[in-house]
């Protein structure tokens, strides 16, 4: 026990590495700019004065979203998703993987469930002894089960998920922003330092390493930040893209969109205020997810989604998204009644 204890703690130092390197990075960009450029290089007092308080500006801005990306907690599934004692007893005595998933089925009958492993069965994380909810996947690195998880990134020394994809998002905007910013106003001091225009001084060396490290961040950053905003666009996380979540009706990339505009509101909430800072604003809770299920199989029966008589009517989804698409699956009588109609298919 002693070994594993020591290799896990040594693992987890060596996983800040990448971010102690970023901050260093940024601690250097941050007196280069600063001291060498505005102070010593730039000739200008009204050019100094711009220069400082746009670079200021992106800094926080980058800063406070880094900072919510890494010490932000992953979201867990909640204890309704974990099984009963007797049930989990039971399901550890269990041998064959059948009448564990009959165990896990009833035990699921009124969870808002509507993804599946890719042979039907109801996903369950041996590690952590809990159903998974819709999105929800084991991280390794973390050893836990993360709510709509998208990847574990080791520049945050994190899981991006549910928690924290918002914040991750403005990071990689705002670390783009200022990148650009930098190479940007510090593109004429490169050419004239790289044309003896200026004097070799000090500052020469962090002005010309400047403007190659932020133009080579951008460059990778510009990237990894156009494929996540397609994401957020499609409503998708990264696991996704790569393999599409499976339905009663099979495997659908397109499951969990419910057009442009509300994938944009599922991430970054209702209210464009707070958009574009590092707070959250995220819809929902991570545990269930309105759904529509668009390749539906015709020979099978309609399901009638209906709300019950005690039920008010902003319980209900008042429109279906499209003329040929099912209605929002956003609650849990929804849940009930899918469940319900899939038992009966299964008889």
């Amino acid at each position: 026990m002693a070994p594993t204890h020591v290799l896990r703690c040594c693992q987890r130092g060596l996983a800040w590495i990448p971010v102690i390197f970023i901050a260093l990075v940024v601690c250097w960009s941050y007196y280069a700019y600063v001291v060498e450029l505005c102070i010593f290089t730039i000739p200008s007092i009204a050019e100094k004065i711009i220069y400082m308080v746009f670079f200021h500006l992106s800094f926080v801005m980058f800063v406070w979203s880094y900072w919510k990306t890494i010490f932000t907690r992953p979201a867990n599934p909640s204890k309704e998703f974990c099984l009963p004692k007797a049930e989990k007893e039971q399901y550890v005595k269990e041998e064959r993987p059948e009448s564990q998933q009959e165990i896990l089925w009833r035990a699921a009958a009124n969870l808002p469930l509507y993804t599946r492993t890719g042979a039907g069965a109801i996903r369950y994380c041996d590690r952590c002894q809990v159903i998974k909810p819709d999105r929800c996947h084991h991280c390794s690195a973390c050893d836990m089960c993360v709510l709509k998880m998208d990847h574990h990134c080791p520049w945050v020394n994190n899981c991006v998920g549910f928690s924290n994809y918002k914040f991750f998002i403005l990071f990689l905007c705002y670390s783009l922003v200022y990148c650009l910013f930098i190479a940007a106003t510090v593109l004429q001091y490169f050419i004239k330092f790289w044309t003896n225009e200026l004097p070799d001084t000090h500052a020469k060396f962090h002005v010309l390493f400047l403007f190659f490290v932020a133009a080579m961040f951008c460059i990778s950053i510009l990237s990894l930040f156009s494929y996540h905003l397609w994401l957020v666009g499609k409503n998708r996380s990264t696991i996704e893209a790569f393999r599409a979540p499976v339905f009663r009706t099979g495997s659908d990339k397109n499951g969990f969109s419910l057009g442009f505009g509300k994938n944009i509101a599922h991430v970054f909430g209702d209210q464009k205020k707070f958009w574009l800072l590092p707070i959250f604003t995220s819809q929902g809770d991570g545990l269930k997810f309105p759904s529509r299920l668009v390749n539906i199989d015709p020979e099978q029966p309609t399901v009638s989604l209906q709300p019950e008589a005690n039920k008010s009517i902003e319980d209900v989804p008042a429109s279906p998204l499209s003329e040929s698409q099912n209605h929002l699956l956003g609650n849990e009588q929804h849940a009930n009644n899918v469940t319900e109609h899939l038992e009966n298919d299964n008889l």
